[in-house]
């Protein structure tokens, strides 16, 4: 619904993700994805939309998925 009420795209933020723009993110938790990804641990991404609202993307630490959830959903 978040990203329908921003009209956005979920490709958007996936790319970002995927490229390592971790978004929204204090500089430890920035730190944590570096090291995530160099040693197969799950990545966090944290993204405002268009309309302020706040979305997440998690990584798994296998790489099998990555899930879109609202931070009141984790």
């Amino acid at each position: 619904m978040a990203l329908l009420r921003a009209g956005q795209s979920p490709v958007q933020f996936l790319e970002r993700h995927v490229c390592g723009d971790w978004g929204d993110l204090c500089a430890e938790d920035v730190a944590e994805n570096e090291y995530a990804v160099a040693h197969g641990l799950r990545i966090l991404s944290s993204y405002t939309t268009s309309a302020g609202d706040r979305i997440w993307l998690i990584t798994e630490a296998d790489r099998s998925a990555t899930t879109f959830l609202l931070p009141d959903e984790y």
